[in-house]
């Protein structure tokens, strides 16, 4: 019922509505050291090698690898694991620069599971933008159910446990795509249903593809940096 009641009240609501109610503001611990990865964990950044990575066309990643961090090299193209993924459990620690300018423009970028399902990263400290494209939104359908973002410069942790969609033979959905998200160990998504894969400015809507697909990081054109990336595949 809370799932539904949610996906409602996200329908009612225009893609990127700037007048849509702002997430509470919480405030989350301070930020500690990198988490380490469990056992039998796929880690796919160790904090040196990029062998895991390639870039959309499948050339050789470009990002830079220094000191631990995995950091984007604006105009290199988005970043995608070589290895793909169905139903998992992600972990990745991210920071937004501490310049930038406002909006969608300071920090911008996003963890895109199988290449298509985006969870927004985006200096939300202080900066206000539209609530389905702030930081840990479900990019442009469903706004966090609180912002507790740390300020720009400081390490953030999304916990996301991602279960993906299912598709008849003939391409239309037998199960829609589910999202659980932890940002700085606060639960901002709950088992909440998507309505398809990640658009801009339109309504998202389901095109049918196979069951594992690519972790994707994504060159927005700033220089956010990523550290402490493995996954769990989920049974």
């Amino acid at each position: 019922m809370i799932t539904l009641l949610v996906a409602l009240q996200a329908s009612a609501w225009p893609v990127h509505a700037m007048d849509r109610p702002r997430p509470p503001i919480v405030t989350p611990a301070p930020a500690g050291a990198a988490v380490p990865a469990p056992t039998h964990a796929h880690v796919v950044f160790d904090g040196a090698s990029l062998d895991a990575w390639w870039h959309v066309d499948s050339s050789a990643a470009r990002w830079r690898a220094v000191d631990g961090v995995l950091e984007v090299v604006p105009g290199a193209r988005s970043l995608q694991t070589r290895a793909e993924f169905g139903d998992v459990q992600l972990h990745i620690e991210w920071m937004a620069p501490t310049e930038g300018r406002d909006g969608q423009n300071f920090g911008n970028s996003g963890v895109f599971l199988m290449g298509r399902y985006e969870i927004q990263v985006l200096n939300s400290h202080g900066n206000d933008t539209y609530p389905d494209g702030q930081a840990a939104a479900i990019y442009g359908q469903y706004p966090p159910l609180v912002n507790v973002s740390r300020p720009p410069g400081q390490w953030q942790t999304y916990d996301i446990i991602f279960r993906a969609p299912r598709f008849h033979a003939d391409g239309t959905v037998a199960d829609s795509a589910v999202m659980t998200v932890f940002h700085n160990g606060v639960l901002v998504h709950d088992a909440v249903r998507l309505r398809g894969a990640t658009t801009h400015r339109r309504q998202a809507e389901y095109a049918p593809h196979p069951p594992r697909g690519p972790i994707m990081l994504q060159d927005h054109g700033e220089r956010v940096r990523f550290r402490n990336i493995w996954v769990r595949e989920v049974p």
